[in-house]
């Protein structure tokens, strides 16, 4: 029975996500068992070049496919961040539709031509996965499509996906449109074909399960759709008519429900415009520990996985700091090596200091935090209201600097017993792409909070300083 591919493309339809929501994204659509999950390009290079190689990582069975511009300098980026991925893929996305081909690439049909010929052999040459994409395929000139096919197949493309960005074909329609470039191009069925079809009269689904008995093996789909077909809807389809379509899928079905009711409750929540809380607070991952026998290595590994990008200095500084706490328990969690990475690397002079703050709170009225930093010789103060105190302090500290950092994680716990027990708090800042953590300990939960944001938005500070 042929197995048919099911290609997540939730991520290329708006950067609604934190960067670590994408992450976990990533992991719960390779545990739901798509076979390949479509990244945005390379755009903002430091930021989406990390957020590539962090999937790439994160990534243990599906594809990982990223686009790729009509040059030489985006190939080589996109399989650079790819590097680590166990099973890459880069896609060459091309208009063949006269329209696009010069409202959005500014090129003739022959200049086109030449571009997805030299796109596609820079791709093979340092990927064996490459998919060509033929955009707005069904609104083209049949003639200039095949040519465009075979131009990338010859170049050495292993895959091609037709495209109906206009979304007006109705089922039988695009099964003949299909079944038309197949006849006209025989070769086809010696390499994998995909599907895309828009979702603009509600036909995105029948329109590409009508597709699958021309030969097509690739449907591209989200979880959250948008304009485009439902993976879910489609893994049933196949699910119940297996045997007429002589097709399965690898998606999880037992599971697929539970996974994308949480894939869609991460999409869709409602996220504050002013409280740095936006990508929550959530469970670190317990399930993986080390103890005192592992190296260097390993914990740095560890540390990667994390999400740190740490120089050879402080991943030293980061595994001393490990040996001396795992000689004295049996385990080091997940959340023990965030704290250590937070209080051993990147240790700089502090830029903002913190001089005093004020904290209202009550059931019956808001939060609301009055704080005063010091930067050098100037006094700088700020009174913001929160959904609660530690919210009202972080939105007070981000009023005094005048900027917004994606709080990536926020970890308490306590260090001592007691009614007056020591409490430490981790917070995980992103800039750029890049996490930097901070520590802070205190019997007061509120400021130790205040005292570990302030101490990852110095390490910030310090290193934007010195770019």
């Amino acid at each position: 029975m042929k197995s048919i591919k099911i290609s997540d493309v939730t991520m290329q339809q708006g950067d609604c996500l934190s960067f670590k929501e994408k992450i976990e994204l990533a992991k719960l659509l390779d545990k739901l068992g798509v076979s390949v999950i479509e990244l945005d390009g390379i755009k903002r290079t430091k930021i989406d070049t990390l957020l590539i190689k962090s999937i790439a990582l994160a990534v243990k069975q599906s594809i990982v496919a990223v686009p790729v511009e009509l040059n030489a300098q985006s190939v080589a980026m996109s399989i650079q961040a790819l590097k680590e991925a166990k099973h890459p893929r880069l896609q060459v996305r091309a208009s063949v539709s006269a329209v696009q081909m010069e409202y959005l690439f500014h090129k003739k049909p022959e200049a086109m031509l030449a571009s997805i010929e030299e796109t596609v052999k820079n791709c093979r040459e340092v990927c064996d996965d490459v998919e060509f994409i033929a955009d707005d395929a069904t609104r083209s000139d049949s003639t200039f499509l095949i040519r465009a096919l075979k131009t990338a197949m010859d170049a050495g493309a292993q895959s091609v996906t037709l495209c109906d960005a206009a979304g007006t074909m109705l089922p039988d329609e695009f099964k003949a449109f299909v079944q038309s470039v197949y006849d006209a191009l025989p070769e086809l069925k010696e390499i994998h074909v995909g599907v895309r079809c828009n979702d603009t009269l509600s036909m995105a689904n029948a329109c590409v399960v009508a597709s699958l008995s021309c030969g097509v093996d690739e449907i591209k789909a989200a979880v959250c759709p948008r304009n485009t077909a439902s993976v879910e809807n489609i893994a049933r389809v196949i699910a119940a008519k297996e045997d007429a379509f002589a097709l399965r899928s690898t998606i999880q079905t037992t599971q697929m429900r539970r996974i994308c009711k949480q894939i869609e409750r991460m999409c869709t929540i409602q996220k504050s415009d002013t409280s740095p809380f936006e990508s929550g607070v959530r469970e670190g991952d317990e399930s993986d520990y080390l103890t005192v026998h592992d190296d260097v290595s390993t914990v740095a590994q560890a540390v990667v996985h994390l999400g740190y990008d740490l120089s050879e200095e402080d991943s030293a500084a980061v595994y001393e700091a490990f040996k001396s706490i795992a000689e004295k328990k049996e385990k080091v969690s997940a959340k023990e090596l965030d704290a250590i990475v937070a209080s051993a690397a990147m240790q700089v002079p502090p830029t903002y200091v913190l001089d005093n703050y004020v904290i209202t709170a009550g059931n019956t009225i808001s939060a609301t935090a009055h704080m005063k930093l010091k930067r050098q010789d100037a006094n700088l103060e700020r009174v913001c209201i929160g959904d609660g105190p530690i919210d009202a302090a972080f939105l007070a500290i981000e009023q005094i600097v005048g900027r917004h950092y994606e709080l990536d994680d926020f970890q308490i716990q306590s260090v001592t017993e007691g009614t007056e027990a020591m409490g430490q708090t981790v917070v995980k800042l992103r800039s750029e792409g890049k996490l930097y953590s901070g520590c802070g300990i205190s019997t007061d939960i509120v400021g130790s909070s205040i005292r570990a944001y302030l101490s990852a938005l110095n390490k910030i500070v310090y290193e934007e300083a010195e770019v």
